[in-house]
């Protein structure tokens, strides 16, 4: 499915009712968390609690927030029945707390824990979640949002954290099914869930008042979905995308693509008058779906606000040196319905078929799965321009960690900067970024289940 088709099907907006009303419970702030089993009412009663893996026990996991340049100092518990570890998605973080087991980290043992010690050097909207077997262990739970504010936080009446998510829960127990290595998960669009929530809630709804303004910070921690989401009774603008703030905030005209891992940042004034309900609008497959319910009572004020500025930007955000960039490609192959015939699993060239056997379905530049050679030896300071074609029938969203990058577009000039890129069918698309973060990074697919079978490799940067 290529984006314009992907974004005709998802165009029609249709009238949505309001869902019911859940309250939210506040979390606190937190020195140690623990991995562990638990449970939660995801689907409506009369179903049963929903057995997760959450940080402590929540779903999602602890809220963090703290300030812009701050040390973050937690120490993971493992509770759970496998080994784990905690990716800071987004975050320019150091190489050894990036959380990633078998690169930057041995993945924590049950029973055992570690120490995350970082700085974070830029405001904005970020998370948290599991990166070993994150193909299972976020599909059961394990993450949460990760907010970085401003020194100069946008004049809003309040915020609201929404973690978008589905779950791919049994109808009739409302349990997660846990064929984690579903052959068709894996090779077609990833693992898609039949039950859809926002922050682990069912039917979430708040209380809004008509002209309030609301900073919504969204965070797509779905293993495979594209949310596709637009907004009734509101005016929006666009303020910051993957944590990164905008040069200026963009109105909403369109549905807005969050690919699995991808953030956004929205502004919204309620227009909707008292007693009527503004929605956050989930378009899927042409049909407009309540994502969120705000339910107006009331008035905030008798007159709207003036457009609303720009966020400070973070340090940083430039690339240049693009006429001296160094090139590097990328090629996706493999999938259903794709044209691979062959690629190297384990230094060992294997057919399609043979690879199917091992259930692995996808390969980077001809290799399934980390490769020991780096996709490219970066040195510290490069600007470094990536292209990266989706020879494959699905979308991918390739997520870069411990930097950020801005796309090229067809006019020349340099998209927003961001630190995933939901790439559709047939597409070729530039990216360019700075190697300023030394370390060994990963670039993988955050259809998770794509990752786990072939999507992954990696840069060093010395």
């Amino acid at each position: 499915m290529i984006r314009r088709d992907f974004l005709l099907r998802s165009a029609s907006a249709a009238a949505v009712l309001p869902l019911p009303r859940a309250g939210r419970a506040l979390t606190p702030q937190f020195d140690e968390f623990k991995a562990q089993v638990s449970a939660v009412q995801l689907a409506p009663p009369p179903y049963p609690k929903t057995e997760i893996w959450g940080y402590d026990g929540m779903m999602p996991g602890p809220e963090l927030r703290i300030a812009q340049g701050a040390r973050v100092q937690r120490k993971l518990l493992n509770a759970l029945p496998q080994a784990s570890s905690v990716h800071w998605h987004g975050i320019r973080i150091d190489n050894a707390m990036d959380g990633v087991a078998g690169l930057t980290q041995a993945a924590v043992e049950p029973g055992e824990s570690f120490d995350y010690d970082f700085v974070v050097p830029d405001a904005g909207t970020y998370w948290y979640h599991a990166h070993a077997r994150s193909f299972e262990q976020v599909a059961r739970g394990l993450y949460g949002a990760l907010i970085v504010e401003e020194a100069e936080a946008p004049e809003v009446d309040r915020e609201e954290v929404l973690i978008l998510d589905d779950w791919l829960l049994d109808p009739e127990t409302a349990q997660i099914n846990p064929d984690f290595t579903s052959a068709h998960s894996r090779s077609h669009a990833g693992r898609m869930g039949n039950f859809v929530a926002t922050n682990g809630q069912y039917g979430l709804a708040i209380d809004v008042r008509q002209n309030e303004r609301l900073r919504l910070r969204l965070i797509n921690a779905a293993n495979a979905r594209i949310f596709v989401v637009d907004i009734a009774g509101m005016e929006g603008w666009t303020i910051a995308l993957d944590g990164m703030p905008l040069a200026q905030p963009q109105r909403l005209g369109e549905p807005l693509i969050l690919g699995p891992g991808q953030r956004a940042d929205l502004i919204v004034d309620v227009t909707a008058d008292s007693g009527e309900t503004a929605h956050l609008v989930r378009l899927d497959n042409g049909e407009g779906m309540s994502q969120v319910a705000l339910t107006v009572t009331g008035r905030a004020s008798a007159v709207r606000r003036d457009y609303p500025p720009a966020l400070p930007s973070n340090a940083n955000m430039d690339v240049p040196g693009l006429d001296n960039a160094v090139p590097v490609r990328l090629n996706i192959e493999g999938g259903a319905m794709g044209r691979m015939q062959s690629a190297v699993l384990n230094g060992e060239r294997k057919s399609f078929r043979d690879l199917v056997d091992e259930n692995e379905y996808w390969a980077l530049n001809g290799t399934v799965g980390m490769p020991d050679a780096p996709l490219a030896g970066l040195a510290l300071g490069q600007t470094v321009k990536l292209e990266i074609s989706n020879d494959t029938s699905f979308p991918h969203a390739m997520h870069l960690h411990g930097m950020h990058f801005r796309e090229i577009g067809e006019d020349g000039t340099l998209g927003p900067l961001r630190d995933t890129i939901t790439m559709f069918r047939g597409e070729t698309r530039t990216v360019v970024f700075v190697a300023d973060n030394p370390g060994d990074w990963l670039f993988h697919c955050h259809m998770l289940s794509h990752a786990a079978a072939g999507m992954m490799t990696w840069m060093r940067v010395t």
